[in-house]
């Protein structure tokens, strides 16, 4: 794969009597180091104009997403465990728990698809179970749209 990527991320969230669907599409960087995929990008908060620097990092047994900015947080995703984290926010803190029912991982020569279903803690209370899409395609062969 290509440094240039265009990463696709669509997730959603059930709660018990809601659910939320999220879909975007932006650039990045991808690099492999240590047998493990790196993939890097950036996203503007709408409400403040900030920028969070996020990183996804995948390997065998699963994967993690670190964001930096006004909010911060390093979750970790691995199948049949559950992981705690802070979230830092302008707001205060959060403690975060994953637990992971499933990660699929698809390598291509230049694409790369995770798909992970979890359920979602906030402060030890559980709030919704999830899933997320993430489809990283080198710039010069992804071909992407919004479903919506």
């Amino acid at each position: 794969m290509t440094r240039d990527v265009l990463i696709s991320i669509s997730g959603m969230q059930i709660a018990e009597d809601d659910s939320n669907s999220v879909e975007m599409i932006t650039t990045g960087d991808y690099f492999m180091k240590n047998g493990k995929h790196y993939i890097l990008y950036d996203e503007i908060q709408e409400d403040t104009g900030g920028v969070t620097k996020n990183t996804i990092k995948i390997h065998g047994s699963g994967l993690d997403i670190i964001k930096r900015g006004s909010s911060s947080v390093h979750m970790t995703f691995e199948k049949d465990k559950k992981n705690m984290s802070c979230y830092a926010t302008p707001f205060g803190e959060l403690m975060i728990g994953v637990s992971t029912k499933d990660i699929q991982i698809n390598e291509e020569e230049d694409s790369l698809k995770v798909r992970v279903a979890y359920s979602l803690d906030i402060n030890y209370q559980h709030v919704s179970e999830c899933n997320i899409v993430l489809d990283i395609h080198s710039k010069a062969t992804a071909d992407f749209r919004l479903l919506n």
